[in-house]
C-alpha cells in the first residue's frame, strides 16, 4: 500500500474541502491515487469541487492583444518570481510586446526580448503559455483582462451578418461575453462540447449520492444534478453574470440577438488565470 502522507493529504483537503480524516479515509481506500480519492469524496456527498486545479507558486500577468479589424487577437500568461516585478510597468510593457508580436506572426523568436528583460529586471521570466485565434467567417475576436491582469479571456463570437459585428449591440454582448468567462469560469461553450466520459462520471457520481432514493425518484434526481452541473461548466448555460443570474447568458444573447435580427454564437473561448495548474 502506498504510504499516505501529510502532504498527500494537504493536496486531497485543497482540491475538495474536505476535512483531514475523510481525506485520509478515502486515500486509504484508493491507496493513495489522489484523483480516484476526488471522485470517492464526490461520490460520498463530502466533496463539492467539481474542477481539479493546483495553484502554482509563481506570479505574473496575462497579457493581450487584438489586431485592427477584431479578426485576429491572441492571450499570453508570462510569468516572474514577485509581485513586485508583476506590477512593475517595464514588465507590463515587455508582456504587452510579446502578445502583440505573437499575434502578428506565432512563430515569432521572442526570446530576445524575455532576455533582455531577465536582465534589466533580475529576476526569471517565463513566457508559460499562449492562445491565438483568427476568425473565418462573419465574427470577431475579442480579449478582456481581469482582476490586475491576473485573468484574461480570448473569445470568437460568431454572427450570421457581416454587417452586425459593428452594431454596438454586438460589440456591448461580446462584451457581456468576455466578463461572463472571466467570472463564471466554464469549462466549454455548450454542453455538447463537454467530454462524454466527463459527463459519465458525473452521472455515476449523483447516482451514488441519491442510491438510497426510491427508484422512482432516482431518475428524476439524477437528471436535476447533472442539469445544475450544466449550469455550472457550461458558458451559455451558466447565469448571466449581469442580470444577478437571472436568466441563461444563452437567453441574454437570444434577446440581442432579436434586436439585432441576427444570430449571435459563442464559437469559442481561452480563459487563462496567472499561476494554475490544470490536472485532468
Amino acid at each position: 500500500m502506498s504510504q499516505i502522507t501529510a502532504e498527500i493529504v494537504n493536496t486531497l483537503r485543497q482540491r475538495t474541502g474536505a476535512g483531514i480524516m475523510d481525506c485520509k479515509k478515502a486515500l486509504v481506500e484508493t491507496n493513495g491515487d489522489v484523483d480516484a480519492a476526488v471522485d470517492s469524496l464526490r461520490k460520498r456527498g463530502v466533496a463539492v469541487a467539481a474542477k481539479k486545479a493546483g495553484r502554482a507558486a509563481s506570479d505574473g500577468v496575462i497579457a493581450q492583444y487584438i489586431q485592427p479589424g477584431a479578426k485576429n487577437g491572441l492571450l499570453v500568461e508570462i510569468n516572474c518570481e514577485t509581485d513586485f516585478v508583476a506590477k512593475n510597468d517595464i514588465f507590463r510593457e515587455f508582456s504587452e510586446a510579446v502578445a502583440k508580436t505573437l499575434s502578428e506572426n506565432p512563430q515569432a523568436d521572442v526570446e530576445p526580448l524575455r532576455v533582455a528583460i531577465v536582465a534589466k529586471i533580475g529576476e526569471n521570466i517565463v513566457i508559460t503559455r499562449h492562445e491565438r485565434y483568427v476568425v473565418n467567417g462573419n465574427g470577431a475576436v475579442a480579449a478582456y483582462i481581469h482582476m490586475g491582469s491576473k485573468i484574461g479571456v480570448l473569445v470568437e463570437v460568431g454572427a450570421l451578418n457581416e454587417a452586425t459585428l459593428q452594431r454596438d449591440e454586438f460589440k456591448s454582448a461580446v462584451r457581456d461575453i468576455t466578463v461572463q468567462i472571466a467570472a463564471g469560469s466554464p469549462s466549454a461553450v455548450s454542453r455538447e462540447f463537454l467530454d462524454p466520459k466527463i459527463v459519465e462520471k458525473e452521472r455515476e457520481i449523483a447516482a451514488a449520492q441519491v442510491k438510497d432514493k426510491p427508484p422512482q425518484a432516482m431518475a428524476k434526481i439524477i437528471e436535476g444534478k447533472l442539469e445544475k452541473y450544466y449550469q455550472s461548466v457550461c458558458l451559455v448555460d451558466q447565469g448571466f453574470v449581469k442580470r444577478n443570474s437571472e436568466v441563461s447568458l444563452a437567453v441574454h444573447l437570444a434577446a440581442i440577438g432579436k434586436v439585432l435580427g441576427d444570430t449571435i454564437t459563442v464559437r469559442r473561448f481561452t480563459r487563462f488565470q496567472v499561476g494554475e495548474t490544470f490536472v485532468a
